[in-house]
């Protein structure tokens, strides 16, 4: 690991800033797909893991959902707002899943960020969240909070999808870019 990851300072403060303005700024595509915003946000929250510190994947994690609410709030989400700390926490399982199984093989100095153990590693962080996400939400919230008059019944396997198997994939699909974005970084860095 990097010396400059060991401290934390204004280099630190500006990436998870900057993470958390790209977080931001793709939410507003959140009504087009969250297949454009979902895997902006995992990336985002997997890179601040990376080249910052868990703490700072931490606070992306709980902030995304609050600002995703306030922009373009879903209608689950209106109807059952107990879903926002469990997208937290789900996230969170993303940061530390990250932090644990990938940190120490991706930013080895030295050593690729593509392998066959790192993308491994990806995918069973990913398969955590969706894990997760889709116990939580999709098996439990959802079903015991939605009311059965409510006209909401009638989308909850696309909201079980949602909340579930599209979680695992915006996960995936994220660290695809988690691994270009850090690729080019260290040929940078080697330059």
């Amino acid at each position: 690991m990097e010396k400059s990851n060991q401290k934390f300072g204004a280099k630190q403060i500006a990436i998870t800033g900057i993470l958390l303005a790209i977080c931001i700024i793709s939410q507003f595509f959140k009504t087009l797909s969250i297949f454009i915003t979902g895997p902006i946000i995992n990336t985002c929250i997997v890179l601040a893991v990376l080249m910052v510190n868990l703490p700072c994947g931490i606070i992306l994690s709980i902030i995304t959902p609050v600002t995703a609410y306030i922009i373009a709030a879903s209608p689950v989400m209106t109807a059952v707002p107990l879903i926002i700390p469990f997208i937290m926490l789900g996230n969170i399982v993303l940061a530390v899943a990250a932090n644990f199984l990938m940190k120490k093989g991706i930013m080895a100095e030295g050593k690729p960020v593509i392998s066959v153990k790192n993308i491994i590693t990806a995918v069973i962080s990913a398969a955590l969240k969706g894990a997760f996400m889709g116990l939580t939400i999709a098996l439990w919230l959802l079903p015991t909070f939605i009311p059965a008059e409510s006209p909401l019944r009638n989308k909850m396997s696309v909201f079980q999808t949602t909340f579930s198997l599209h979680q695992f994939i915006t996960a995936c699909i994220g660290m695809v870019y988690v691994f270009i974005i850090l690729t080019a970084i260290k040929e940078r860095k080697s330059i």
